[in-house]
């Protein structure tokens, strides 16, 4: 039997094309796909597709739309081998990380893509993007997807999606994975590092989880903050958890009126998340005297979560309901691969 490929379009540079009469961008009619891109014809499968009725820009996406991939994905699963969803880039890291805390008893991959360029522009990366996702999402092995787990390809790069993040605005080579390696390379050959998927234990049949928190607060700290700036962040109603961007592994400043400040919000049942702003290593709390008074007031860890993970796992627990020791450990606990609290030697 064909494998059925779905590309689910949400918005984004890679479903544009150039109109060359006034240079515009507009969006692009997937029904012409294989005209636009007749290597596609070349692959041993049925593509079809499923687009947002109205595309959106990927800064404009939100928890909202996280649930309308979900849905596409849950009421079309049995009907498809694999899915393909085109995003924009700016937020493709938070949306793919979302989906992957969301899913459950996924036996069949879920690639995110997009591009830098429109997808008719004579030098697009878009072909290279979309044609190799489309085979990523196709390899099988015994009969059963190789990749069973939501994941990013960009630039001949595959992606664990919670190990993502954007490190670049223009050129090709987009996206990173500070720490952890890269899951999948498209060279000569399409190699796929199958040690590095997500082993995980199928326990009943795919369900998303739609209940979603966005009651997150972020706050990068640095040099000389202005203490007034901080407390009218720290004291917005209606923030149920908060993350901090701290240096290094997890430090702060440790004026006093700082700590007293976390702590009052500690105290209040807020979740206080500790985060590092280097795009590679791990927050160790208590490591180094400026973190020990985030030690003592039980600040959670987010070990060597990206920006991107952490801000979406936080989004996913609050939704859960869960009692603030629950949420604790749920949140330092390696959930879909995202995490780990040491590094390989």
């Amino acid at each position: 039997m064909q494998t059925k490929i779905l590309l689910v379009y949400t918005g984004g540079t890679i479903g544009m094309a150039k109109d060359y009469g006034d240079q515009s961008l507009k969006p692009f009619n997937f029904d012409n796909l294989i005209k636009q891109i007749p290597e596609l014809s070349l692959i041993d499968c049925k593509i079809e597709y499923h687009s947002f009725e109205t595309p959106i820009d990927s800064s404009d996406m939100k928890p909202e739309y996280w649930i309308e991939i979900a849905n596409t994905i849950e009421d079309k699963y049995n009907d498809y081998d694999g899915f393909v969803v085109l995003h924009g880039t700016d937020t493709m890291a938070y949306t793919a990380s979302a989906l992957s805390f969301m899913v459950e008893n996924l036996e069949k991959p879920i690639i995110f893509t997009g591009s830098q360029l429109p997808i008719g522009d004579l030098r697009t990366d878009a072909k290279e993007n979309l044609i190799t996702s489309i085979q990523l999402a196709a390899i099988k092995k015994n009969d059963k997807p190789i990749i069973q787990e939501v994941c990013i390809y960009f630039e001949y790069k595959l992606f664990r999606a919670n190990r993502a993040t954007k490190i670049n605005a223009e050129n090709f080579d987009a996206f990173e994975s500070p720490n952890y390696p890269i899951v999948g390379v498209s060279g000569v050959h399409l190699e796929i590092k199958e040690n590095l998927l997500l082993d995980k234990e199928i326990t009943g049949s795919l369900s998303f989880n739609k209940n979603l928190c966005a009651d997150v607060g972020v706050l990068k700290i640095f040099p000389g903050m202005n203490r007034c700036f901080i407390e009218s962040v720290l004291n917005a109603p209606c923030t149920k958890a908060f993350i901090i961007e701290a240096f290094g592994t997890g430090n702060i400043f440790t004026d006093q009126w700082f700590i007293d400040l976390l702590q009052e919000k500690v105290n209040q049942g807020i979740h206080l998340i500790i985060n590092t702003q280097c795009s590679g290593g791990m927050v160790e709390i208590g490591r180094y005297a400026t973190s020990d008074a985030l030690l003592e007031m039980g600040a959670i860890s987010s070990y060597d979560l990206t920006m991107e993970a952490a801000i979406t796992k936080a989004i996913y627990l609050l939704g859960q309901d869960l009692s603030r020791d629950e949420f604790r450990t749920q949140y330092e606990s390696n959930l879909k691969g995202e995490l780990r609290h040491h590094f390989y030697n």
